[in-house]
């Protein structure tokens, strides 16, 4: 099983992972040995985690999320998928007439 993971740093901001270990991971990143950007902004917290079945899949959908804007992040961290497309960038929605 592979995770695909957002933590929320100290300073507001989030950082988007993958793993196949999630609990030693997020001790990691605890630790400050995660990754050099939640080094310098921890403690850190779980904010939201999907497991799937294969490696290539979570690494995939944590490099999308990497691109999505933190308005769309916090849609997805609260549950609001129904709002994912309209927070895309460059979402245009046609007028109604």
């Amino acid at each position: 099983m592979a995770w695909t993971y957002i933590l929320e740093c100290s300073d507001g901001s989030f950082y988007v992972g993958s793993t196949v270990h999630l609990e030693q991971r997020l001790y990691q990143h605890q630790e400050g040995l995660g990754a050099a950007y939640t080094k310098r902004r921890r403690p850190v917290k779980l904010v939201w985690a999907a497991d799937f079945a294969r490696v290539d899949e979570a690494y995939f959908y944590e490099k999308q999320i990497q691109g999505w804007s933190r308005a769309k992040r916090i849609a997805l961290i609260e549950g609001r998928e129904e709002d994912l497309p309209e927070l895309a960038r460059g979402y245009w929605r046609r007028p109604s007439v």
